[in-house]
């Protein structure tokens, strides 16, 4: 049986692109590349992610992680980034990469993915499609099934492996046509199709943004620290991160590293916080200042216990809040 592999977004573009090749007969692994900005989470239930999908959807999905590299692409993509800090263009190539590599492991013939031309105004224009294409190294190999009748036959279809006649023309930012495919497929329910990517989001693009330009080298864990909280950058280098509230409390608390503080305190509610980087005391002081301008005030009692703990290690310290003023300075 032929074979082939999917990039699986989760989205419907990449369903319908998985579903029309199956109705082929052509034996189809819809393989969902994660990292700290899309679908990392899904590293925690492989198993599960794989049994909804053939459930509600009938195709067989994979989990696979490129966080690494994808964050070394991410530090100065060759095509640049869109409106925010998005590397759209790169972030494709590097996930067709990927794909393509895994080609020879399941003995698929070919690739095929969701995009439509002209849907996204940075990575589906019809030129920005033949870059993909060709600095990914996957000339020749790469079908866009929703889309074929708009662009070139390809090797696949000449060969016969494909029929074109069934593949179709979608073109635009429209969603009609897919749509009334995913009815035809009895697909109803899909996510919308606003994106996954947070690096597409303006407040949290700018944040990731800064944070590569202020920190030589980021890490898989900080990328999903960034994610969450109020942000804070210290002066001598110390990163502060704390919840908003009881759940990104919890959050936070989850992304704690062997290397970092925890940070909290113990004599009022107030929020709990990771300090990562701090290797100056004035840091763990001036974070110590600002954990205690949000925690709950007390009548008379303007100074806050605030205790930091780096795995056996335990130190209080009292402080009071800092200025609103250097909250603002200091925000990412």
């Amino acid at each position: 049986m032929t074979k082939a592999i999917g990039l699986f977004s989760g989205g419907l573009d990449s369903m319908l692109a998985c579903r029309v090749i199956m109705e082929q007969g052509i034996e189809v692994t819809a393989v969902k590349f994660v990292s700290p900005f899309f679908g990392y989470d899904l590293l925690a239930d492989e198993e599960g992610f794989a049994r909804r999908m053939r459930a509600k959807y009938g195709i067989t999905a994979v989990v696979r992680d490129v966080s690494g590299p994808y964050l070394e692409m991410l530090a100065d993509p060759p095509h640049g980034y869109g409106k925010h800090f998005n590397p759209c263009i790169d972030c494709k190539i590097l996930l067709l990469q990927h794909a393509r590599q895994m080609m020879a492991e399941m003995g698929a013939e070919f690739l095929i993915t969701g995009e439509v031309v002209g849907q996204r105004p940075m990575s589906q224009r019809r030129d920005a499609l033949r870059i993909v294409e060709r600095d990914s190294g996957c000339e020749g190999l790469l079908l866009r099934p929703l889309c074929a009748k708009n662009l070139p036959p390809t090797p696949m279809e000449e060969k016969g492996l494909v029929d074109r006649e069934r593949l179709f023309d979608f073109k635009g930012r429209s969603r009609h046509g897919q749509m009334a495919l995913a009815a035809r497929f009895g697909i109803s329910d899909y996510p919308s199709p606003a994106g996954g990517c947070v690096l597409t989001d303006p407040q949290l693009g700018e944040r990731i943004g800064r944070f590569h330009r202020e920190y030589p080298r980021v890490t898989v864990a900080d990328a999903r620290l960034l994610l969450v909280g109020r942000q804070f950058r210290l002066p001598a280098g110390g990163w502060l991160v704390l919840g908003r509230n009881q759940g990104e409390n919890n959050r936070v608390a989850a992304l704690l590293t062997p290397d970092d503080w925890l940070v909290k305190t113990v004599d009022r509610p107030g929020p709990l916080g990771v300090l990562r980087y701090a290797t100056d005391e004035a840091d763990r002081q001036l974070a110590a200042a600002i954990v205690a301008r949000y925690a709950k005030k007390i009548p008379d009692q303007p100074v806050a216990k605030v205790l930091f703990q780096h795995g056996e290690e335990e130190v209080v310290v009292d402080s009071g809040p800092v200025d609103d003023g250097t909250i603002a300075a200091l925000r990412r």
